[in-house]
């Protein structure tokens, strides 16, 4: 396979001091089938899913006459994936390709463990994109060692390449069941072989993955909003424990794992999705906006204005303020041109903060109860920030209303979360927590209210809660086996 991987150096967006205070995306997978130059897709695609991940992104394709050709960069899609000289290099009807933010194996800058990953078998090359976190990946990792394989990557996903190279079986989908069957955790995988595009989701249906269409060609894609970028249509979504496997002849479905009660990450639909995306039907932005209004019942407050925390806040926001009739502003500006305008900041610069990205619209806010709903608080050094921007221009009062329940386990499928003890409210009460915040006061939407928005008219199933929440509830659908071999300590069983 032709490789246009750079060098190790990194040239990869720079940090933020507003970011390190959120739940960081997992990743994005995108693919294509039976289009001239489908690379050229899959680059548009991974530009619309870019919010999955920034740290760095991948293209493998497959032409007649060249084989297969990957180019591997670190940095934004659209620094990298528009260039023509590039994107000569990835020919053929077929292609997929992968946004990373990095969950497991190295957090630093590794162009080795940028996927996709490629595997040359008896049978032809295969190549996969995983979304996800497999959580026995050290246990793996250690057989296949063991029993010969070399790894050239520090990621989780290298593991499915090797145990497919294991397989005993005939083709490579029939090789990639079996490979999967061994793997726990969230997976949903995007892969490719000469001729076919291949899309697996893991039973519980933790990560997202979705069908298109466009022409005579076929689209898999991590959300919704990635198919409309190509105009491409919308044909359903991957079932949990699903595998599509299409060529030529169309797609075929079948469902090779013992079926298990759906979960899919509540937490796509408080922030990690795009608002313009949609899942079962639902708009993700009217969820938002409905989480806002459960919010507003749930928790109201004398004030003069409701503020978003942008941008993820808005759609709560804007549903708070309907349901509570108090005034919508933006009280707060975001500098949209904060990216790599800011190459080397100095010193004096980078203390200034969040007040790089994020302004305080003063003559609004002076002298107002200001209400500001954000989506998360995590460890709570971005929200000090932002209240302490409040009170210096001159807000009388401000309240924060938080758009998901409090975050109190970290997430072990694919969502790089600080360590449990790192969680503010995994040790502190909610009133604590205000305390600690110095805010007036600091609520946050109840679990079944957080249900109710997402469509479940009654709350949350105690016995058997629809969606996966561990983050919230401390309920993992599947044993995190590696971090409890580790020394983490689950929930008790009441």
């Amino acid at each position: 396979m032709s490789d246009t991987s750079p060098n190790d150096t990194p040239s990869m967006p720079p940090a933020h001091p507003f970011d390190d205070d959120k739940l960081k995306e997992e990743c994005g997978v995108f693919g294509v089938v039976g289009m001239v130059d489908a690379a050229n897709f899959v680059a548009l695609g991974l530009h619309a899913l870019q919010h999955r991940g920034q740290e760095a992104g991948g293209i493998v394709c497959h032409d007649a006459e060249q084989g297969f050709n990957s180019a591997r960069r670190f940095g934004y899609v659209r620094d990298n994936f528009t260039k023509a000289s590039l994107m000569e290099t990835l020919p053929g009807p077929i292609a997929i390709g992968h946004v990373r933010y990095s969950t497991a194996g190295s957090k630093g800058a590794v162009i080795r463990d940028v996927q996709p990953f490629f595997g040359e078998f008896s049978m032809g090359g295969a190549a996969i994109a995983h979304n996800g976190n497999i959580t026995n990946a050290n246990a793996l990792r250690r057989e296949l060692i063991e029993r010969g394989s070399i790894f050239q990557s520090s990621s989780d996903s290298e593991c499915i390449i090797h145990l497919m190279a294991r397989s005993l079986q005939r083709s490579i989908p029939e090789r990639m069941e079996d490979a999967l069957r061994r793997v726990e955790g969230a997976f949903s995988v995007v892969a490719m072989t000469r001729t076919k595009l291949i899309g697996v989701r893991d039973p519980h249906g933790v990560r997202p993955l979705v069908l298109g269409r466009l022409g005579d060609g076929w689209v898999l894609s991590s959300e919704t909003c990635a198919l409309d970028i190509i105009g491409a249509e919308f044909i359903r979504e991957i079932a949990p424990g699903e595998m599509v496997v299409i060529s030529a002849s169309g797609v075929e479905s079948s469902f090779p794992f013992r079926p298990k009660p759906s979960k899919f990450c509540i937490f796509e639909h408080v922030y990690f999705s795009r608002p313009d995306s949609s899942y079962d039907g639902r708009s993700v932005y009217e969820t938002r906006r409905q989480i806002g209004v459960e919010l507003a019942r749930e928790n109201p407050v004398e004030a003069d204005i409701v503020c978003p925390v942008p941008d993820s806040g808005t759609p709560a926001a804007i549903g708070y303020s309907q349901e509570s009739g108090i005034p919508y502003a933006m009280g707060i500006i975001r500098n949209q041109y904060m990216g790599r305008t800011f190459i080397e900041p100095t010193e004096q610069i980078r203390n200034m903060g969040v007040r790089l990205k994020l302004n305080v619209n003063r003559a609004l806010i002076k002298g107002k109860r200001v209400v500001l709903v954000d989506d998360s608080v995590v460890r709570g050094t971005t929200t000090r920030k932002i209240k302490d921007m409040m009170l210096d221009a001159g807000a009388a009062e401000v309240h924060f209303r938080i758009a998901s329940p409090p975050t109190a386990w970290p997430c072990f499928y694919g969502v790089d979360t600080p360590e449990r003890e790192k969680l503010l409210a995994a040790t502190m009460t909610e009133d604590e927590m205000r305390q600690h915040l110095n805010v007036n006061s600091l609520k946050f939407i109840s679990l079944d209210g957080l249900y109710r928005a997402v469509g479940e008219a009654k709350g949350r199933d105690k016995a058997c809660p629809q969606y996966c929440d561990a983050c919230f509830s401390g309920e993992y659908p599947v044993t995190p086996s590696d971090k409890v071999e580790s020394g983490f300590k689950l929930q008790a069983a009441e």
